[in-house]
């Protein structure tokens, strides 16, 4: 692959002057219409060590609008960055709809020095190259434009680099140790490129032993790529469902439901409750500060009908849980900022911190619930992400996270009484509202959704608790007993 990039391509002076101000131009031309498009552009810079990466980051950023473009240099991740997984601190910079990231240094750094130094087996460098590309294929699929740069230099004109760059007081710890595997590092980068160049994230491998030429070659890439995802028309997305007459009608049931199986009947007395109650969650304050100085991180998550006890369950836990170690995060319609990105982007930033627990009121599986069923998102959309969401919730788990997800269910009828009830009483008329009666209309499609969601993304490594609701303090001990039993296998 990369003897195509040793042919010693270079451009004189004369000619990359007299092109440059056309080029500097059209790059100019496509940001600004970038800035009203819906997309993100990621550019990567890869490459060899001395070829020039952090010249043409530079340079990029010379020539482009410095208000829409954003540069990450990714060295050592730090402790906080440790304490997650490792495409956290990716995630964190992805550009919004509209924008230019540069990455300087990448996803394909710590796989590729780690295989060649022995520290990765060929198998899980080839399993980390996978993932990688689903990720890459997840973010083209939202309409990101991914162009990715590998700056390749021969032996020959890196060891003549890396002395001048020695020479200047420039050159990086470790270009040396990295030079004296310059052939491994080729065969390994090799394989990396051809496992991971597909039609949604392509590699331009680049000569660049001449500065002129590299960043030539590297701006016509872009532009090409820039003015033609800009001449292409964004696929039309359908308009959200029609809000329902306002009559409401006791909702149908499928009663081959999945949830039909969820046993409602179950009740706790206020005797039984009150001794369960406060065993559990003196246990589970325990078992809160044990993962804390074990530095195991908790995320547990909450869905379920309206009205069905999410609130009251999640205090609680949390009033189990000493306040500095936990933290509730409310997940309503998407901000400007957040409707900017892909729609995993707003959870990954919130993860939490080894040994502290972070509790989702409402979650990622809104993709598959109220967006696919009020129509906020085209069916091509929320049917990938079934294969998204369980990517990502493996990757939490593979980084030791314990992961909970539960979904509180209650029967249409119990939803009809709370509903009257919040109504009648002072303190809980806040709770309803005019959309909470919309969509218990529509039952019956969120049921359907319901199903599918479970059966496509409980998991091994991840399933679902489906806990019976009808009766609260019941649901309540289900709960805190689920998450006492995982703390305990784990720790």
């Amino acid at each position: 692959m990369f003897e195509a990039a040793e042919l010693g391509q270079t451009l004189d002076a004369k000619t990359y002057d007299a092109e440059l101000p056309r080029i500097r131009e059209r790059l100019l031309n496509a940001h600004f219409k970038l800035r009203d498009a819906k997309f993100p552009v990621l550019l990567i810079i890869s490459g060899a060590d001395g070829a020039g990466k952090g010249e043409l980051v530079q340079r990029l950023n010379e020539w482009l609008d410095p208000r829409g473009v954003e540069t990450h240099a990714f060295w050592e991740p730090s402790d906080e960055e440790r304490e997650r997984p490792p495409f956290w601190r990716f995630w964190r910079a992805m550009p919004g709809r509209g924008r230019i990231g540069i990455l300087f240094g990448s996803w394909y750094t710590t796989p590729i020095v780690g295989r060649v130094f022995g520290k990765l087996k060929p198998g899980k460098f080839d399993v980390q190259l996978e993932r990688i590309v689903a990720f890459e294929r997840m973010l083209a699929a939202d309409g990101a434009l991914i162009l990715k740069f590998w700056l390749h230099l021969s032996r020959k004109a890196q060891k003549q680099r890396l002395k001048k760059l020695e020479a200047d007081g420039r050159i990086a710890p470790g270009d040396w140790k990295h030079f004296k595997r310059y052939g491994e590092f080729t065969e390994v980068s090799e394989r990396a490129l051809r496992l991971t160049d597909t039609p949604a994230a392509p590699w331009h491998v680049v000569e660049a032993t001449d500065r002129r030429y590299r960043e030539l070659a590297v701006a016509r890439v872009l532009i090409d790529a820039l003015e033609a995802k800009l001449g292409t028309p964004p696929p039309a997305r359908p308009a959200p469902a029609p809000t329902p007459p306002a009559k409401q009608k006791r909702p149908a049931v499928n009663h081959s439901s999945i949830l039909d199986h969820v046993d409602l009947t179950q009740k706790l007395t206020g005797a039984q409750y009150k001794r369960l109650l406060e065993k559990h969650q003196e246990e589970l304050a325990r078992l809160a500060w044990a993962a804390h100085q074990k530095k195991r991180s908790l995320v547990l998550l909450f869905e379920g009908w309206d009205a069905a006890g999410k609130g009251s369950a999640i205090r609680r836990v949390t009033q189990a849980i000493d306040p500095r170690l936990y933290r509730v995060v409310g997940i309503a319609a998407p901000t400007d900022e957040e409707r900017a990105q892909h729609y995993l982007w707003r959870f990954w930033r919130h993860l939490p911190r080894a040994g502290f627990t972070t509790i989702f009121d409402r979650s990622w599986y809104g993709r598959v619930l109220v967006e696919r069923v009020e129509g906020f998102a085209p069916a091509a959309d929320w049917t990938r992400a079934y294969h998204e969401i369980n990517e990502f919730e493996e990757q939490l788990v593979e980084h030791g996270i314990v992961l909970e997800k539960f979904w509180v269910h209650i029967s249409p009828q119990e939803q009809l009484r709370r509903f009257r009830e919040r109504q009648t009483v002072a303190y809980k008329q806040y709770k309803i509202t005019d959309e909470d009666w919309r969509n218990r209309s529509k039952w019956p499609d969120y049921q359907q959704a319901v199903d599918e969601m479970v059966a496509r993304c409980s998991t091994e490594f991840a399933p679902w608790t489906l806990v019976a609701g009808n009766d609260k303090k019941f649901a309540r001990v289900q709960i805190l007993e689920r998450v006492i039993t995982r703390l305990k296998a784990t720790l």
